[in-house]
């Protein structure tokens, strides 16, 4: 039996599989479904009218990955498998990625199947299987939960100078909020789609106290200090997801292309200064091990560090303390006054 972990969790947007189901091909009219069931070229169409839903994710204590209790479909506690990552193309040539989740029931029973896009895809349009492969998808769900920034982004350093996050390098000594001046042991870098849920979401300047406009992946986690408690969270420390913030003025997500995208990973999981935003680097833990290089993955287990157990992680809020017009405002004024 699964439980869910007291960890943060990680909120993925996802189809069910019976929005997609074969148009033309050899399964004509089935749904997707695991990797094994699936053959090359069958064509399959996105349901007019499909939604897309908040599957809710957390570590569980065997570092599987357990539906989480503020999940907006599925049921706590169940454990989800990644099963495969498919490449479809499009009548335009154009190729996609999506990755196959299911959801196992506690007497191991197969409850749901949800499909996660990497990038948007469209109603009436036609995508043809071209590519299964059941290797790689813990390793594409990684990137996607790795916390990123974007190129340009200027991090504090041990002296206080503003550098781009480009141009650090591994062992460079950086700021942090609670451990002073700590190394960098490693720096990853990505190119992906800046398109629908993935889209990165840029802080405008002023938006949060901050000089310079921040851009940074929506799941990314920033450390505010209230002086007054405007939330309501019942504490003057909170970490925020940026996707919370969005209000379409002075914090938007930004649809359209590629972004560049930086992760910084020290030993412990650290608060540092993005843009003069105090900001969370990356958290190793069962979603981002797989995106980290083999022997670096293998040393840093959450369960021999404080990867895993550190006390700002209880800060996080949830939405539903967000659901305020414009909760970066409110922020703002709270962090001042």
């Amino acid at each position: 039996m699964s439980s869910v972990s007291d960890g943060p969790t990680y909120s993925v947007p996802v189809f069910l599989a019976v929005d997609f189901s074969v148009t033309n091909g050899a399964n004509h009219g089935d749904p997707i479904s695991f990797a094994r069931e699936l053959d090359l070229d069958d064509v399959y169409d996105l349901r007019k009218g499909a939604q897309q839903y908040r599957l809710a994710l957390s570590p569980d204590p065997n570092g599987n990955f357990a539906i989480a209790s503020d999940t907006h479909l599925g049921t706590s506690g169940h454990l989800v498998h990644l099963d495969c990552c498919l490449t479809m193309m499009s009548n335009t040539g154009k190729t996609t990625e999506l990755l196959v989740l299911v959801e196992v029931d506690r007497n191991g029973h197969v409850a749901q199947i949800y499909v996660l896009p990497l990038a948007q895809v469209h109603p009436k349009t036609g995508y043809a299987l071209v590519g299964i492969d059941p290797d790689t998808a813990r390793q594409k769900f990684a990137e996607v939960a790795c916390v990123s920034f974007s190129r340009g982004t200027q991090i504090t350093t041990a002296s206080g100078a503003q550098v781009p996050i480009e141009d650090l390098r591994v062992g460079d000594d950086v700021l942090t909020r609670d451990d002073g001046v700590q190394k960098i042991r490693w720096i990853g870098q990505s190119t992906v789609r800046a398109v629908g849920d993935f889209a990165p979401i840029r802080i405008r300047a002023g938006a949060l106290n901050n000089t310079n406009d921040l851009i940074l992946s929506p799941e990314h986690r920033l450390f505010i200090y209230q002086r007054s408690d405007a939330l309501g969270a019942g504490r003057a420390e909170v970490l925020v997801r940026a996707r919370y913030l969005v209000n379409g003025d002075t914090v938007v997500q930004e649809d359209g292309g590629f972004i560049d995208y930086f992760q910084l990973l020290f030993d412990e999981h650290q608060i540092i200064y993005a843009e003069g935003i105090a900001a969370e680097t990356l958290l190793v833990d069962p979603r981002t091990r797989a995106a980290l290089p083999n022997d670096l993955g293998n040393n840093l287990d959450p369960a021999s560090t404080s990867h895993g157990d550190r006390p700002h992680q209880d800060f996080e809020v949830s939405e539903k303390l967000l659901k305020h017009p414009d909760a970066a405002s409110l922020l703002k004024r709270a962090s001042r006054n």
